[in-house]
């Protein structure tokens, strides 16, 4: 939502780029970025981010090729079901449906169908101007109750992430609730004057320790904004405008290329500052201007 008062996607783009990176060379080896998630191993920490009303299935097949997980937004089963057919290993995010059995039937549908994970971006449930529930595609959203939340959580099984947590009240909440993870957003700006994913991430992660994964979205365009928010506490970071026009142009491909390139550009920042692994990344490399 740009030019709009309090315009969280500028403010988030403003701190990353405030943020400078300390050399440490001298002696350092050739690093791997290789991730380890949710019990599986893929090539890079760079997801996608759980677009909408795209061709989820090429996004699919160009982030399985690059060799990274998908998350996937809005959509009926069937299209999940088409997303799940590429053998990409997808994270199915649900919208917080007033009905709870549209939320109960993606669920159901994404077990029995092998997604790797669930969740829910409960930040679209309201309105961005107002404090009425949303509406999308005529279907009524509604900010679900603890109660709610620990039902969906408990359903499947399945790794469940709650989209929009953006404070340390929410990570210790979705903790106590068995989330197994949290995903950082102002949902592209929906929330105005939002203070910047990242620059959360360090209080989060001493608040929750290792008790969730902790994956970072908005505002992430390149691997050098991936490297600044895992030494800053993420375990993952989601990418979604970067991607948007390569997808239009080169379909799959243009996908798989920006993954691979921002990931290249991620393990380049590594060896500068003696990463050898994720897990080897100081956030003491973190300066702000």
């Amino acid at each position: 939502m740009p030019n709009l008062p309090g315009d969280s996607i500028q403010i988030a783009r403003e701190y990353l780029d405030s943020l400078l990176v300390e050399s440490r060379i001298v002696g350092a080896q050739r690093p791997s970025a290789r991730f380890d998630f949710l019990g599986e191993v893929f090539d890079t920490p760079i997801m996608t981010a759980a677009l909408s009303h795209i061709d989820l299935v090429n996004m699919a097949l160009g982030a399985k090729a690059a060799g990274a997980a998908v998350s996937i937004g809005m959509g009926d089963n069937e299209t999940l079901g088409q997303v799940l057919n590429t053998g990409a290993r997808v994270m199915k995010i649900i919208k917080p449906y007033a009905d709870p059995e549209q939320v109960f039937s993606r669920l159901r549908y994404a077990k029995e169908h092998g997604a790797l994970a669930v969740g829910m971006d409960v930040e679209h449930a309201i309105h961005a101007d107002s404090p009425e529930n949303d509406m999308i595609h005529g279907l009524e959203m509604a900010l679900p109750s603890l109660e709610q939340l620990q039902k969906y959580i408990s359903y499947t099984g399945l790794p469940f992430f709650l989209k929009g947590a953006l404070s340390v009240h929410d990570a210790l909440l979705c903790r106590e609730l068995g989330c197994r993870g949290i995903i950082l957003s102002h949902h592209n700006g929906l929330m105005r004057y939002a203070v910047p994913p990242v620059r959360l991430l360090p209080v989060i992660r001493k608040a929750v320790g290792d008790a969730l994964l902790l994956i970072a979205d908005g505002g992430i365009e390149s691997g050098y904004d991936a490297f600044k928010a895992l030494a800053l506490g993420a375990d993952a970071v989601t990418v979604g405008r970067p991607l948007m026009e390569p997808l239009k142009a080169e379909g799959d491909r243009g996908v798989c290329r920006v993954l691979k390139s921002m990931t290249a550009q991620l393990e380049a920042m590594m060896y500068r500052t003696g990463s050898k692994d994720l897990k080897h990344i100081d956030p003491s490399v973190i300066w702000e201007k």
